[in-house]
């Protein structure tokens, strides 16, 4: 099984919109059952919380299912994960330091590094949670745009671990 954990900050916006889309993704890639996509937050002010309404709005406009509970993510889970994909350069800077090791650290990527049309200075999924829904609209295309290369680099992966 590969895994793949989407971390935001409260893990009610951006890494669930991110767990649901790539999920649907991999599915589609008859990948459902090799390749387990979860998300939490940095922080865990909203453990237990569904995902932001407005996320939930624009992930059922687009097709996609979701069922989601926030959590904080925890330093221990990195030796279960091989892939740890953060929204924005802050998330990977404090995930980086969270990894117990340089191993761990080195599977902390930013999701946009996986879109072919974002530059070196757009690197973040920008925060939607205190503005209108556009944002998070803007959000889910951003993660769209994301996925097909991220599926694409967990392909790879997969192959290099049963070569």
């Amino acid at each position: 099984m590969y895994r793949v954990c989407f971390v935001c900050t409260g893990n009610i916006c951006r890494s669930p919109m991110a767990e649901s889309v790539f999920r649907a993704h991999v599915a589609t890639a008859g990948l459902g059952a090799l390749v387990e996509v979860d998300s939490a937050g940095t922080g865990g002010w909203h453990e237990g919380d569904g995902a932001d309404p407005r996320t939930i709005a624009v992930l059922e406009a687009g097709g996609y299912e979701q069922d989601h509970r926030a959590r904080q993510f925890r330093s221990s889970w990195f030796a279960g994960l091989d892939l740890v994909i953060a929204l924005d350069a802050g998330h990977q800077r404090d995930l980086r330091a969270l990894a117990p090791t340089a191993q761990d650290a080195a599977k902390v990527r930013l999701l946009r590094s996986y879109d072919p049309a974002a530059t070196a200075a757009e690197t973040d999924v920008p925060d939607p949670y205190y503005g209108p829904l556009d944002g998070f609209e803007e959000c889910l295309e951003l993660v769209e745009a994301a996925s097909p290369g991220l599926l694409d680099a967990v392909r790879d992966a997969m192959k290099e671990h049963t070569a």
